[in-house]
């Protein structure tokens, strides 16, 4: 089962300062716009999501159906398999997909130590 593109959301207090200390670790503006309160902020094939006043904590976050680069995937595990996959495990998710609907969905589960996960599929 692949999750997708792995990206971390960090949920920021001021969206300029975050953004300015990032590009000194040299991740660059992938996608975003500061005037929505968010960007995304790539370094190689690692993202970083910057989010201000969007959710009160951080959350890991994968792309099914992406690349790194936000490109389709030819192949990929769609979000509703995934969701099947978990709930066989018996894993709690806090959001879910509609098991009847197709292409964009998204769910959302909390680990252990209350860190959140999103699966998230925009093809």
């Amino acid at each position: 089962m692949e999750l997708g593109a792995f990206s971390i959301s960090l949920a920021v207090k001021d969206l300029n300062i975050s953004k300015e200390f990032y590009e000194k670790l040299g991740f660059t503006v992938f996608a975003g716009d500061l005037k929505m309160n968010y960007l995304i902020m790539k370094n190689g094939n690692a993202l970083v999501g910057l989010f201000q006043g969007m959710f009160p904590k951080n959350i890991l976050t994968f792309n099914t159906g992406w690349d790194e680069n936000a490109a389709a995937l030819s192949s990929f595990t769609d979000v509703r398999k995934i969701q099947a996959h978990l709930k066989n495990k018996k894993l709690k998710l806090d959001q879910e997909a509609d098991e009847k609907s197709t292409g964009p969905a998204s769910i959302m589960l909390t680990d252990p130590d209350g860190n959140q996960i999103l699966i998230d599929q925009h093809v």
